[in-house]
C-alpha cells in the first residue's frame, strides 16, 4: 500500500503549493516573537531613582548638571542594587531650605553627610527613559520589581499549560481548524492587553495570550513539515524556526521606532488580523485528513497540490484508499517514558536540555535588557547570530551527526556566559561578542532539541514523549526571570554563572544519547533499547 510520501515523490515533495504555505506559515512564526521575548521592551528597566520635592529647584538654582544633582541628592548613586542603577531609599532632609550649600549640600544641613537619615520613596520616582514601559507605568522597582518577574512568568504558565490542550485540538480537530481560532484568541488578547488600565489585568491576559500563542506557532510548525516531503523535512522545520530570528530583527527595529509599550503591543498585535486570511489560502493538512479517515478530502489537497505544482498525478494513485495500520497498535503512557533504562535515560535528559535550553535562551534576552549599553543594539547584534545558527545545524546533521554538534553548541554557550561575566564592564563591546556567541549556542542546542527529540522515541508515543520532555522548557520559562532579575541584586553577572553551570552539564548529558544519524524512527521500545 503506497504512502502520502511515495505520491508526493510525484506530484512535487518542495514545489510551488508547499513554498507557498511554507512562505505563509513563516510569517506567522516571525509573528510569535513579540509574545515570547517582548518583556525585554514591554518591561524595559530604565535608570531610574526616588524623587525628593525641591531637589529640581536647587538643581537649578545650583546650576548642577544631572550627573552632579544625582551625586548629591541619591544616595549611593551608581550601585547596581535591588532597583538596577538607583537606591531605594532617599535622603530625609527638606530640600527646599534657603541655606542649603551648593557645593556641599548634605553637609551644610547636617554638619555629617554620614548622619544623614535615609528613607523610603513616599512621591515616586524619576525615570530616565525617553518613553514609558510597564516598570515606569506601574512603578515596578524596588519592593515591587518582582511583578515584572511575573509578567513574564505568566505567558511561560501560559504557554506550560496551553501546549497541551492545544495539541489535543490540533489532533482532534485539524491543523488548520486549531491554527485559525489561536490566531483570533491572540489577537483577541493582544489588543485588550493594550487598552486594561490595571497590572493585574495586564498579567491576566499576557496569561491568556501565551495560553494560545505557543500552541499556534506549534500546529504552524506540525502543519508545514505535514506538507512536504520526507527529503526537505527537517530543512523546512529549522527555516520555519529561522523566521522566528527573522521577527526578533524585525521587531527590534519596530521597539525602537515606538518606546512606548501600549503603542507597541499594538502595532506588533495588528498586523496579526491578516493571518484570519489564511482560512482561504492554508490547506488542511493531508496527513491528519487521512488519520481521520477523510481520504476524499486528502486527495483533494493532494489533487490541488498537483495541479498547482504543474504535475500530474500518476492514474493508479487517483482512487488510492489510504487505510490506518491498527495491527498490534500500542496505547502510549506516562509510565512508558521511564519504564526500560534507555527511554528512562533518554526521558531524564531530554527533559533537563528542554529546560536549559528555555533557561539561557530567554535568560541572556532578559540579562541584555538589564545590562548597560545600547539594548536595541545588543538585542539587534544577538539576534544576527541566529542565522549562522540555523546554518551550522543545516550543514552539519547529515555529515557529522546529531549529538557531537548538539553538546558541543550547549558548552559553547556555558562557556561563553561564563567569559561574558569575567569580562569587565568597561569593555563592553568584548561583553558583547561573548553574549553573542553565548546566544548563538543556545539557538542551535533549542533547535536541536525539537527534532532530535522526535528521533530517540518509538511512534506509538512519539508525541507524547515530546510533549512530556517540552513541557520542561515552559517551566523553565516560568523560573527565568527570577533567576535573572532577582540574582543581578547580589552581583549583575551572577546568573550568567548559572548559566554556565547548566549549559555546561547539559552539553555533558547529551554525550549520553545515542546517535539518531542514518538511523530508520523506532518503532518499538525495544528498537529504542537496542539503539547502542
Amino acid at each position: 500500500m503506497p504512502t502520502l510520501d511515495d505520491i508526493l515523490e510525484n506530484v512535487g515533495e518542495f514545489d510551488r503549493f508547499q513554498k507557498q504555505t511554507f512562505f505563509v506559515l513563516c510569517l506567522l512564526s516571525a509573528a510569535f516573537t513579540p509574545v515570547y521575548v517582548g518583556v525585554i521592551f514591554f518591561g524595559f528597566i530604565p535608570e531610574h531613582r526616588c524623587f525628593s520635592p525641591g531637589v529640581a529647584e536647587l538643581s537649578q538654582r545650583c546650576g548642577w548638571s544631572l550627573e552632579e544633582q544625582l551625586n548629591h541628592t541619591v544616595p549611593e548613586w551608581g550601585s547596581r542594587g535591588a532597583s538596577f542603577g538607583s537606591r531605594c531609599r532617599r535622603y530625609e532632609v527638606d530640600w527646599n531650605a534657603t541655606d542649603i550649600s551648593c557645593t556641599d549640600p548634605l553637609g551644610s544641613l547636617m554638619g555629617n553627610w554620614s548622619t544623614v537619615p535615609l528613607g523610603p520613596c513616599r512621591d515616586g520616582w524619576v525615570y530616565e527613559s525617553p518613553g514609558t514601559s510597564l516598570v515606569t507605568e506601574f512603578n515596578l522597582v524596588c519592593e515591587d520589581s518582582w511583578k515584572l518577574d511575573l509578567f513574564q512568568s505568566s505567558v511561560n504558565a501560559g504557554f506550560f499549560i496551553g501546549s497541551i490542550n492545544v495539541g489535543y485540538i490540533a489532533d482532534r480537530f485539524g491543523r488548520k481548524f486549531c491554527l485559525l481560532n489561536t490566531i483570533l484568541a491572540n489577537v483577541v488578547c493582544g489588543i485588550l492587553l493594550v487598552f486594561v488600565p490595571t497590572y493585574l489585568w495586564i498579567v491576566i491576559f499576557r496569561f491568556l495570550q501565551g495560553l494560545v500563542s505557543k500552541g499556534c506557532w506549534t500546529a504552524g510548525y506540525i502543519l508545514v513539515t505535514e506538507v512536504v516531503g520526507p527529503k526537505y523535512r527537517r530543512t523546512v522545520g529549522i527555516l520555519y524556526q529561522t523566521a522566528f530570528s527573522v521577527g526578533l530583527l524585525v521587531f527590534d527595529a519596530i521597539a525602537y521606532a515606538i518606546p512606548h509599550w501600549r503603542w507597541l503591543q499594538l502595532t506588533v498585535t495588528l498586523p496579526s488580523c491578516f493571518f484570519l486570511l489564511y482560512y482561504w489560502c492554508l490547506p488542511e493538512s493531508p496527513r491528519w485528513l487521512i488519520s481521520q479517515g477523510k481520504n476524499d478530502k486528502a486527495m483533494k489537497i493532494v489533487s490541488d497540490m498537483a495541479k498547482k505544482n504543474q504535475k500530474k498525478m500518476p492514474s493508479h494513485f487517483e482512487d488510492i484508499k489510504f487505510e490506518e495500520e491498527d495491527g498490534g497498535k500500542q496505547s502510549p503512557s506516562l509510565i512508558d517514558l521511564v519504564r526500560t533504562p534507555q527511554m528512562r535515560k533518554n526521558t531524564f535528559i531530554l527533559m533537563y536540555n528542554w529546560f536549559t535550553s528555555s533557561v539561557l535562551y530567554q535568560g541572556l534576552i532578559m540579562h541584555m535588557g538589564v545590562a548597560a549599553g545600547n539594548m536595541y543594539l545588543d538585542f539587534l547584534y544577538s539576534a544576527l547570530v541566529e542565522f549562522p545558527a540555523a546554518f551550522i545545524i543545516i550543514v552539519t546533521i547529515d555529515h557529522v551527526g546529531r549529538r557531537y554538534p548538539w553538546a558541543a553548541a550547549n558548552m559553547v554557550a556555558g562557556a561563553a556566559c561564563l567569559v561574558t561575566a569575567l569580562i569587565p564592564e568597561d569593555i563592553h563591546w568584548l561583553k558583547v561578542i561573548a553574549a553573542c556567541i553565548g546566544r548563538m549556542g543556545i539557538t542551535m542546542a533549542f533547535e536541536m532539541v525539537c527534532f532530535v527529540n522526535t528521533e530517540l522515541y518509538p511512534t506509538y508515543i512519539r508525541n507524547l514523549g515530546v510533549m512530556v520532555c517540552s513541557s520542561l522548557c515552559d517551566v523553565g520559562g516560568v523560573i527565568v526571570p527570577f533567576i535573572v532579575y532577582r540574582l543581578v541584586e547580589v552581583w549583575h553577572d551572577l546568573p550568567l554563572i548559572v548559566f554556565t553551570v547548566l549549559g555546561l552539564i547539559a552539553g555533558g548529558l547529551v554525550l549520553l544519547l545515542p546517535e539518531t544519524k542514518g538511523r530508520v524512527l523506532p518503532e518499538t521500545v525495544e528498537d529504542v533499547e537496542n539503539f547502542h
